[in-house]
């Protein structure tokens, strides 16, 4: 099944600078059948998990976030770049590999003891979704799964969410052009 899906991924090289070797979903989007699979596949994976709500991380994680919660029926909430949410929020600051970031979440989205996925796009170095899962973790919530339509292993981003059950749909090695 993943191999399938790699079908509706681009590679850009050199993008967004030289050297990069960037992965492009829009092809996925384009093709509804092809996107509705992958909701689909996410959903068979946590439909018996009593999922509270899914939380996706800004921006890409919201593409696959709304569709999965609403097949799920539970709730979206919105993990979001630092000044884009009305207070009052929880945030958290953390470091990238080239300077810093934050993540903020509405305060009361989620609650203790509520079961959550928390999806994006994309797991590269893992700084982001590590920092998402420190925040969802700070409110209380069980976080049952970190899940990702694409993975670059190389990039070891697995290693950041130790401690975390992580899921990717496809991925993508070292030799992978």
């Amino acid at each position: 099944m993943a191999q399938d899906f790699k079908q509706h991924v681009q590679a850009i090289a050199d993008f967004p600078s030289p050297g990069i070797l960037f992965r492009d979903i829009t092809p996925l989007l384009r093709d509804i059948e092809a996107l509705r699979s992958v909701i689909d596949t996410f959903a068979a994976r946590y439909e018996s998990r009593s999922i509270d709500a899914v939380l996706g991380i800004e921006s890409r994680g919201f593409l696959f976030g709304v569709p999965l919660a609403l097949a799920l029926g539970c709730s979206f909430v919105p993990l979001r770049k630092a000044g884009k949410l009305p207070p009052p929020t929880r945030r958290l600051d953390y470091d990238l590999e080239y300077g810093s970031a934050a993540l903020e979440i509405k305060e009361g989205d989620v609650a203790a003891g509520q079961r959550v996925v928390i999806i994006d796009d994309l797991l590269a170095t893992g700084g982001t979704a590590a920092a998402a899962a420190t925040l969802v973790a700070e409110t209380g919530a069980t976080i049952e799964e970190v899940a990702f339509f694409i993975e670059l292993e190389a990039l070891q981003g697995r290693d950041a969410l130790a401690g975390y059950d992580v899921y990717s749909l496809i991925r993508y090695g070292a030799d992978e052009a």
